[in-house]
């Protein structure tokens, strides 16, 4: 292995670029992650004003670090976007000492910035059955983006798929009974993914209607397409959760992920176990599903709140 002085007269300028290459290749990690990877060492970079070409991460000191931290605090962004940009600086030096391109981890003692733990926004069962309401009718139809876009909605809400692993999924992941669907997670984290009976069904009229309506051929592998048969993109799922989740009376958040919040959030309310949650999720530690029983704990003090006695004399 080259030692680190040779490494920076003859590899400097490629550093980043084998860093993002280990990201999509060893950690595979989603094409999203990988961008906000990019995105936060350019950042770094140019508050340095370095550039990419010119990278010696020997002549990185701890002062530019903590000088870097205190700007993206000026710019008055949220903790947890500055811990993001720090903790892409964590891996990315990681991964250089691994490599043996630094003697010295800088980043070791650099401290994440305290933040506020948001709870997910999620949608009870009164308003997700307004959804599941308003969405019957588009998985009846036989108009194939209504029985698409209904189908998005109820993936997302009976299957709890990010968003990244409902557009990169594939026909050939659904079961031939459609009774599960294979996802690629997180890491390449592979999972298998239980298909409720309804939802089966949905999937299985979709297939159908996509070779009927000559929506696709078999050399389209995409689970959910475009109308011009192509693999549906992100923002157009955003769009089409958001209009079905306003045309149902919902207010505030309306994204993906609220479907994604509100689907482990009933799962805990009606008994499944933490760990199976984990599971179903693709947490890769159960830390991350520990969330959902702070909602829990909020439904019990809002329960108490308005039933106790003692509670309602304040009032």
């Amino acid at each position: 292995m080259l030692c680190c002085a040779q490494y920076n007269i003859y590899r400097c300028s490629v550093i980043i670029d084998d860093f993002i290459l280990w990201l999509e290749a060893e950690r595979r990690y989603s094409p999203l992650t990988v961008r906000n990877y990019r995105h936060d060492l350019s950042d770094f970079l140019a508050h340095c004003n370095i550039a990419p070409e010119e990278f010696n991460p020997t002549a990185i000191k701890r002062k530019h670090i903590d000088e870097w931290i205190m700007s993206l605090a000026s710019r008055k962004l949220k903790s947890a976007t500055i811990n993001r940009y720090i903790a892409t600086l964590r891996t990315f030096w990681r991964w250089m000492r691994s490599r043996g391109l630094i003697t010295e981890n800088i980043m070791l003692k650099v401290r994440a910035q305290k933040a506020s733990r948001r709870l997910p926004v999620y949608l009870p069962d009164s308003r997700i059955g307004d959804v599941v309401e308003r969405v019957a009718a588009d998985i009846a139809s036989d108009d194939f983006e209504r029985l698409r876009n209904g189908l998005v909605i109820l993936l997302f809400y009976t299957t709890g798929l990010r968003l990244s692993e409902l557009v990169e999924a594939d026909r050939e992941d659904v079961a031939a009974d459609f009774s599960t669907i294979r996802v690629m997670g997180k890491g390449g984290k592979e999972r298998i993914q239980p298909v409720t009976s309804l939802v089966g069904a949905v999937l299985k009229k979709y297939f159908i209607q996509i070779f009927s309506q000559n929506i696709c051929t078999d050399e389209k592998k995409a689970l959910i397409l475009s109308l011009k048969g192509e693999r549906i993109n992100r923002r157009m799922v955003q769009r089409i959760v958001d209009r079905v989740l306003k045309e149902s009376g919902i207010q505030g958040r309306t994204s993906p992920h609220v479907l994604r919040h509100t689907f482990a959030t009933h799962l805990l309310n009606y008994g499944s176990d933490l760990r199976e949650i984990q599971e179903l999720m693709g947490h890769s530690s159960l830390r991350a599903t520990q969330v959902y029983t702070h909602l829990d704990i909020v439904k019990l003090k809002e329960a108490y709140a308005t039933a106790h006695p003692r509670e309602r004399d304040k009032r």
